[in-house]
């Protein structure tokens, strides 16, 4: 069995930016107090949540520094380094390395995308250029190509690759690829909606949105899966339909940063090309978080 990085809610946490489009540290700071009290099982920083795709390199390189010096050992840091890029993304990862980061989420490449022997292929070199573990991310409606199951086998057979989020959506292709996989490639889910379903075949995990306003909910959802609390976690899943249908009612993360503003996390607004929640589903936000659908 390969070592596990983190069991239970990842968070993907949002990039909080100052109304003049510079990352808001100490907003920062109090979003990752927040969550490391609220039972965060990780931290994912520079990932889609994180609006990666517009952080310069020296941003990317200071806010993953920032995160692993706040966070302190309390919990495991994984830093987004993927890039379509081979070479960049082995820099980046070796750099996450150097400053204590615990684990790298690699995304497939993107835009010029490349075959299955070109993710192997890809995948396989940044692995051989660090001892970080590595989480393969799979999310083909972001990159516009998918790993599938047979190369996931592969890539598993790789000492330092470690972990899969799951972002297809396919729940079939998941479980195919856990069954060539087994413990050897640990599956986390990339989509709330699908945590308990994922963790039903064996995955470990789930790198969450929802996570970034409600990081117990999550964490316990998981957790009384994993205690045998079946119908609970169950439930728990079921419940979280609502909100988690509005906060990808729009392209993540314009929801999720809106809906952090109402729980009193301003993060700014998202840098173009991404722009503000527009105010019909603000309405639709406050209504259901005012709710408190999850208490």
């Amino acid at each position: 069995m390969k070592n596990l990085v983190f069991r239970g809610a990842g968070i993907a946490l949002v990039t909080p930016f100052t109304y003049d489009n510079k990352i808001n540290y100490d907003m920062l700071e109090k979003i990752i107090e927040m969550q490391i009290k609220n039972k965060a099982d990780a931290l994912i920083v520079c990932g889609t949540t994180g609006e990666s795709a517009t952080l310069s390199s020296s941003e990317k390189r200071d806010l993953i520094k920032f995160v692993v010096k706040k966070a302190n050992k309390r919990i495991p840091i994984i830093a987004g380094t993927g890039s379509n890029n081979t070479f960049q993304a082995i820099e980046l990862t070796q750099y996450v390395e150097s400053i204590g980061a615990d684990a790298a989420l690699v995304v497939t490449p993107y835009y010029n995308k490349t075959t299955q022997r070109g993710l192997i292929r890809h995948f396989s070199e940044i692995a051989s250029s660090t001892s970080l573990p590595i989480i393969l991310y799979n999310v083909p409606s972001r990159t516009g190509v998918n790993i599938e199951p047979q190369t996931c086998y592969e890539l598993s057979k790789i000492n330092n690759i470690v972990g899969i989020k799951e972002a297809s959506g396919n729940i079939s292709q998941i479980v195919y690829t856990k069954y060539l996989c087994n413990d050897n490639l640990h599956v986390y889910s990339g989509n709330d909606d699908q945590t308990i379903p994922i963790l039903s075949i064996g995955g470990v995990g789930v790198i969450s949105v929802l996570s970034n306003i409600y990081p117990m909910y999550v964490h316990d959802m998981c957790f009384n899966f994993f205690n045998g609390n079946i119908t609970k976690a169950m439930q728990m899943q079921i419940n979280a339909v609502p909100l988690i249908k509005e906060l990808f009612c729009e392209v993540n993360p314009i929801p999720i940063k809106y809906a952090m503003k109402i729980i009193g996390f301003d993060c700014g607004s998202p840098r173009l090309p991404l722009v503000d929640f527009s105010q019909e589903h603000q309405r639709e936000m406050y209504q259901i978080l005012s709710t408190n659908i999850l208490k």
